[in-house]
């Protein structure tokens, strides 16, 4: 069942499956997709008993698109808006790439508000891109030339980031289908959160994790390389770091069986 929540004159798109169901799972989906990237796991999920709201980031998927409100600050109070218009609470939240530093954000601003657990799936923290003092993750040139590439030929470049974005071989129809889910994104804010990948970090947002943590990461990930997952294992508290063999960035959909049965039993254990 989807329907559109208001939040400060922007309407977030919700997608709730098995409302009726106590063991919630928020999903966060990553750039430039929508809640769209987790059919599969919409699919199977709601059959085991879990309530799954999918939430399409502002700019995405079905959600308004305004020209404004890419820092991850207003991206988590989005996602806070949706908390509390739903009433949620004892949920597992779960953020993939940029929803990962979403739900970090979230985690560390809202202190952790409802989550009971927390699952970050090849998560873009606690910075994307190198730094100084910080030798992990892709130069910035490569990001900078993403978002050239976004107000010159978007269509070019999200061919590109798809042909990189999967490990396991797809199928033609599957690439055109991921393909046209990042069409469904405006190209300003295409452009405005890969520049919140340059402006913004979040080593102290990780630092304040308090709930347990599952972190899924494909080894051969090419955009959230993952050495990334392996500094969210050594700076989050009580955190597990699970290495996905045969998956790149999108291990939800690179070992489905996999993901669901390493997601299932972190959500279900005490």
């Amino acid at each position: 069942m989807g329907y559109f929540i208001k939040l400060n004159n922007i309407n977030i798109f919700v997608e709730d499956l098995n409302p009726e169901c106590k063991e919630t799972i928020v999903f966060l989906h990553g750039w430039p997709g929508s809640h769209k990237l987790f059919e599969y796991q919409f699919n199977k999920l709601p059959q085991l008993g879990y309530r799954c709201i999918g939430i399409d980031t502002r700019g995405f998927g079905k959600s308004d698109k305004p020209f404004s409100g890419y820092d991850y600050n207003t991206l988590a109070d989005d996602v806070k808006g949706v908390v509390d218009a739903l009433g949620l609470s004892e949920f597992t939240l779960l953020g993939h790439s940029t929803g990962g530093a979403i739900a970090l954000r979230y985690m560390a601003r809202h202190k952790s508000y409802g989550v009971s657990k927390l699952i970050l799936v090849a998560a873009a923290a606690p910075s994307l891109i190198k730094r100084p003092n910080f030798p992990y993750g892709i130069d910035e040139e490569v990001v900078l030339k993403i978002i050239d590439d976004t107000y010159n030929d978007r269509p070019k470049m999200l061919k590109e980031f798809g042909d990189n974005f999967f490990f396991q071989h797809t199928s033609q129809a599957f690439s055109d289908w991921f393909f046209s889910l990042g069409l469904q994104a405006a190209g300003w804010a295409t452009a405005e959160i890969a520049k919140t990948w340059i402006n913004e970090t979040l080593f102290g947002d990780m630092k304040s994790i308090n709930v347990p943590t599952l972190i899924i990461h494909g080894i051969h990930d090419k955009i959230v390389l993952f050495n990334l997952g392996e500094v969210q294992n050594k700076m989050i508290p009580n955190s597990i770091l699970v290495p996905f063999e045969f998956s790149g960035h999108g291990s939800f959909y690179d070992q489905k069986d996999e993901f669901y049965n390493t997601l299932i039993k972190f959500v279900e254990s005490k």
